[in-house]
């Protein structure tokens, strides 16, 4: 199902968009060292209800997850890069964090996600890089979505930054339509060849969510049936907006006040 919104839920959509910023950047200056996930979960559940809105993963069961999510955020850390499944563990100095969140309010979801480092280690440049490169080509893919354009040159435009970097990129998992649910067609993946695909329409809302493995495009499943973790143990960033095809091109939804 490809939806394509009207004035009055864009508006609903830049409140929902607004509300996981919000909540993402508060996570974010909430996670130091010592911080457990089972906190941040806590935290991110206590924000989505006061604010009157829903979670999308607490009840979501796709074909790829064992059975309910059962939490409100995924925390991925280090050699996990989707999908993080929150557990009893405290974060510790220069850990890659990763967290990614999607809301419904008043009947329209946004999601987005960030990766980050924890503490004050001493830098990890290749971290540091990598996430670096996620967000390069975030922004690349977002300066491609415009009316008349198609999902391939989205994902051209992410590719080619990621792969100009030197990251293998998986095609399994990637970005994709939003709207009243949280995942729609169009599949919008991290490369792909332009001119080709679903064109852009005003009113459509797209996740767009460029993520890499340092030095694989293999993924393993987490023995909690959910986490999803590079396959030779490197480390792994992701960054995502909810963005929406206006006449002009895209407007960031989810973009930190």
């Amino acid at each position: 199902m490809i939806e394509i919104l009207n004035p009055t839920l864009l508006t609903r959509a830049r409140a929902a968009g607004a509300l996981v910023a919000d909540i993402l950047q508060t996570l974010k200056s909430r996670s130091t060292v010592g911080t457990n996930l089972l906190d941040i979960d806590r935290w991110a559940k206590e924000m989505i209800v006061g604010a009157g809105a829903q979670s999308c993963y607490v009840d979501y069961a796709p074909s790829f997850g064992r059975g309910p999510f059962g939490h409100y955020i995924c925390t991925a850390v280090n050699d996990a890069v989707l999908h993080g499944r929150p557990y009893d563990y405290p974060l510790a100095d220069g850990d890659l964090l990763t967290l990614d969140l999607a809301v419904s309010k008043n009947g329209i979801a946004a999601d987005a996600a960030i990766s980050f480092l924890v503490g004050d280690a001493a830098p990890h440049p290749e971290s540091l890089a990598m996430i670096s490169t996620t967000e390069r080509a975030l922004a690349a893919g977002i300066a491609a979505a415009k009316p008349g354009a198609r999902i391939g040159d989205i994902s051209h435009a992410i590719g080619t930054v990621l792969g100009a970097a030197g990251y293998p990129v998986n095609t399994e998992f990637g970005g994709h339509g939003i709207g009243s649910t949280m995942h729609q067609d169009p599949h919008v993946p991290n490369t792909g060849r332009p001119g080709r695909g679903y064109t852009l329409r005003p009113g459509l809302l797209l996740a767009l969510e460029p993520w890499v493995m340092a030095d694989t495009a293999e993924l393993v499943t987490d023995a909690d049936g959910w986490t999803l973790r590079s396959a030779t143990g490197c480390r792994t960033a992701h960054s995502e907006h909810t963005i929406a095809i206006t006449e002009d091109g895209a407007e960031i939804l989810t973009l930190p006040k």
